[in-house]
């Protein structure tokens, strides 16, 4: 169901979810509504393609991506757009032609792409995981709130009706307080750990009398490509998409889903600033995520939301059987146990879920809906670029849970040590090597 709703009223439903919203930036008075946006698109290549299709309805002024190739089917769609290869030259010409961006990039450029368009005062739609690491994800909300910009994450099931009707039944109090949470991915679905080391060492050892190592393709600029990363030598295994198993570019599989996954009961059981995390992992690495993980978050007393423990799993870990009750344990999925009963999501982005005990919950209709319902994910961004409410899944809402999500990253880099996490500070208290891992370097002519 789509709806037209009043600024009033939206804001409204997201005070009562818990979420704390920014307001965008000031559609100028000269122009309408109905007026069209000017969209560059950073990243035009893969998921970047598939968002700068997403508002096409709007205007394509410009398009970046380090892979001629890769880019090569949006370049020709969007002929009249300005081609660039590097953002920052793109940004710092075209700024004043541009209303809003799209980044749709590997997580490492995530953060500098952001950071730099809102600083121009420029609109951000930007791809899941917000960020690469917990310290950006906490500066880009702070830099949208100063600049006064609208935003958006693409974690694209909150826009979703069955999403927001499993939030207004959790809040209602169906299943009862919630003290447990189950989250769990198929992912890794790429090389990962040590797997991808020695598919990475087969390479270079193949190459004839130990030489130079694989070349980049001629359509990949790969010093862009690497951008805030450290130099290293290009191979084959990081592109087009095992990038999200190695340290420098991705954030593993749970960078990958957890934004997805996590996101119901993130929403609805306000499941920011956790005070503990501990991992247990295949593998210690410190070049590829490892191949699995088993990641537990407590959270505290949240207002009248008692204290909480989220465990995450991922391939080949999967949560107790016994919580299905007869029902088939999906490949990935969420599992959020109250004390009347469970709300369980068959799959990543929350629009298909189910209570469980079923006979319990025969009949069960729930509370009469609170939540606006959405137009649409890319429709709530371009709409909040004009002066509309908010996208939901703004900077305020997925900066903290980028920030919940990332911060298991970190304790995967130290495996069996309970992490005590000071939100405010952005600090492990009880282990300053950990601290090392809340935030990166970047590499010279790159910053945030």
């Amino acid at each position: 169901m789509k709806s037209e709703i009043s600024r009033r009223d939206f804001l409204k439903g997201s005070a009562l979810a818990g979420v704390t919203l920014v307001a965008p930036r000031i559609w100028s008075a000269m122009k309408s509504p109905n007026e069209k946006l000017n969209i560059a698109g950073i990243g035009a290549g893969g998921q970047g393609g598939s968002d700068v299709n997403n508002v096409s309805s709007e205007n394509i002024v410009a398009l970046c991506d380090v892979d001629e190739k890769r880019a090569g089917g949006t370049f020709k769609k969007f002929a009249d757009a300005k081609k660039y290869f590097d953002y920052r030259e793109m940004l710092e010409k075209e700024a004043k032609n541009i209303d809003a961006v799209t980044i749709g990039t590997p997580d490492h450029h995530h953060a500098p792409a952001a950071a730099m368009a809102m600083k121009l005062g420029i609109h951000v739609y930007c791809e899941k995981p917000l960020t690469h690491s917990v310290y950006e994800a906490r500066a880009l909300r702070e830099l949208a709130a100063k600049h006064k910009v609208a935003t958006q994450m693409g974690n694209q099931g909150t826009s979703t009706n069955g999403l927001r009707r499993g939030v207004e039944v959790i809040q209602s109090g169906a299943i009862g307080a919630v003290r447990e949470i189950h989250v769990w991915t198929n992912r890794p679905i790429w090389p990962q750990g040590n797997e991808a080391i020695l598919q990475h060492v087969g390479v270079r050892n193949a190459m004839h009398g130990g030489g130079a190592g694989p070349q980049p393709p001629e359509s990949l600029k790969w010093d862009l490509w690497l951008g805030p990363a450290p130099s290293r030598l290009y191979d084959p295994i990081y592109l087009p998409f095992n990038w999200r198993g190695w340290w420098d570019y991705g954030t593993g599989s749970l960078g990958d889903m957890a934004c997805h996954t996590l996101n119901l009961g993130y929403w609805a059981l306000k499941l920011v600033n956790p005070t503990s995390v501990e991992a247990e992992v295949s593998e210690l690495n410190p070049e590829s995520c490892p191949l699995w993980s088993i990641i537990k978050y407590e959270f505290p007393q949240r207002g009248d939301l008692p204290p909480l423990n989220m465990i995450w799993y991922d391939k080949f870990k999967k949560p107790p059987l016994q919580l299905f009750e007869g029902e088939r344990m999906s490949d990935s999925g969420l599992m959020i146990v109250g004390e009347k009963g469970k709300l369980y999501s068959n799959g990543d982005y929350g629009d298909s879920w189910m209570l469980l005990p079923k006979k319990q919950f025969e009949g069960f209709k729930g509370p009469d809906p609170w939540i606006p319902r959405s137009p649409g994910h890319h429709a709530e961004f371009i709409r909040a670029c004009k002066g509309g409410p908010p996208a939901m899944s703004n900077f305020d809402y997925s900066g903290p849970l980028t920030e919940t999500v990332v911060l298991g990253n970190v304790a995967m880099r130290r495996p069996g040590k309970k992490l005590m996490w000071d939100a405010e500070n952005l600090k492990v208290t009880n282990d300053d090597e950990a601290n090392k891992f809340v935030r990166r370097e970047y590499r010279e002519g790159w910053t945030l």
